[in-house]
């Protein structure tokens, strides 16, 4: 089994630039104070150097970046909030001054063994720790660095919350969206059945053979919806496979009264679409059209790509609608789930789709005509 380690590589990677970015940030907090306090000395006429005072800050700051993880991992557990500001206000400031000692303890000796310090002011170590432990300068700078981390950490764990919720919601809606696709689609088998199961009852007192094959073509047609049961989504092809395997059924519910002229474009045979998406709109065809014809019933299926979108015509000769029904034909020949089903799912699995039902213009019977994006 071949173990997919994208998730650990991607983790690993946003890691790696995020110390990057992090020392980034800190490098040049260092050198903007470093620079500000070397041309104020300069302007002041005191005696020190780049190197005694850019290097250092620089220094200073890279050791606040070193702790910052800590920093954040407090915000993230004690994080300020309604309801908490005083208490956490407090905490943050015992916390603080904590940090700023420990890391000013930290960052004198680092300074004075790298040789970054002015000896001829500071001649002992012991001289520059009494001298910079209680320089109110050094607390100023090192509670700037705190609370600059407190607010990047409340702002980085903020935005954190807010992708993780849009992630959260986005999962769930797709989730909602599946559960209702297969919802939806679950109610078309036992319809369907249903519906075959009253022909092969009726055929039983008329034609045994007839309705011997239309069992075995049942038997055919459920082996095949079970065998992709699993699968919401199929191509095209598939799907027309499917249509097959159903009107065979209908051809001996029918005999000589159902032609069938199936036209598909090889260029659209790949497209992705609802699993069993077509059957219930040939049957709605068949039932309502061809169904209620005295004369021999033709069905036409045809599907072509026509640049990024999928067309799909269902035609029938049958009687088509009423006239003065017509604007609500959507619904006008759904028995029990059809059309309305039909609409629901495209919906769900389109979002942006046209569906509508007509009387062809010569009045011949009636067309379902689909329009849908073009998915690969």
């Amino acid at each position: 089994m071949v173990e997919n380690n994208e998730p650990e590589q991607h983790a690993d990677k946003n890691r790696y630039w995020n110390w990057v970015i992090g020392f980034g940030i800190w490098t040049i907090v260092g050198l903007s104070f470093g620079t500000r306090s070397y041309l104020q000395a300069q302007l002041n006429g005191s005696p020190v150097t780049f190197r005694e005072t850019v290097p250092s800050y620089c220094i200073d700051f890279y050791i606040w970046g070193a702790v910052s993880p800590l920093i954040f991992m407090l915000c993230r557990r004690f994080p300020i909030e309604r309801g908490a500001i005083a208490r956490r206000f407090a905490l943050y400031l015992g916390v603080g001054l904590l940090f700023v000692l420990a890391i000013t303890a930290i960052t004198i000796p680092t300074t004075w063994y790298l040789g970054l310090t002015n000896t001829t002011t500071n001649p002992t170590l012991g001289i520059l720790f009494n001298r910079l432990m209680t320089n109110p300068f050094m607390l100023h700078q090192g509670f700037l660095a705190f609370w600059g981390t407190v607010v990047v950490a409340h702002a980085y764990e903020y935005y954190r919350q807010v992708q993780m919720g849009r992630t959260r919601a986005g999962e769930l809606s797709a989730q909602l969206a599946q559960a209702q696709l297969a919802a939806l689609r679950m109610q078309i088998h036992p319809h369907f059945l249903f519906n075959t199961l009253n022909s092969i009852a009726a055929l039983l007192h008329k034609d045994v053979e007839a309705a011997d094959r239309m069992i075995a073509r049942l038997s055919d047609f459920l082996r095949a919806t079970l065998k992709s049961s699993d699968k919401p989504v199929v191509t095209l092809a598939e799907e027309i496979e499917f249509l097959r395997t159903y009107l065979e059924i209908e051809k001996i519910r029918f005999q000589d009264r159902l032609i069938v002229e199936i036209h598909v474009d090889d260029a659209a045979m790949d497209a992705q679409v609802p699993n069993l998406i077509l059957q219930p709109l040939v049957e709605n065809a068949i039932r309502h059209g061809v169904g209620r014809s005295t004369l021999a019933g033709r069905l036409l299926v045809h599907a072509e790509r026509s640049g990024d979108r999928l067309e799909v015509r269902i035609e029938d000769n049958g009687p088509g609608l009423d006239p003065k029904q017509q604007p609500q034909s959507d619904s006008e020949r759904v028995d029990g789930i059809g059309l309305v089903n039909t609409r629901n799912r495209l919906a769900k699995f389109y979002g942006n789709f046209d569906f509508r039902i007509a009387n062809k213009r010569d009045m011949s019977g009636a067309v379902v005509n689909i329009s849908v994006p073009f998915l690969t």
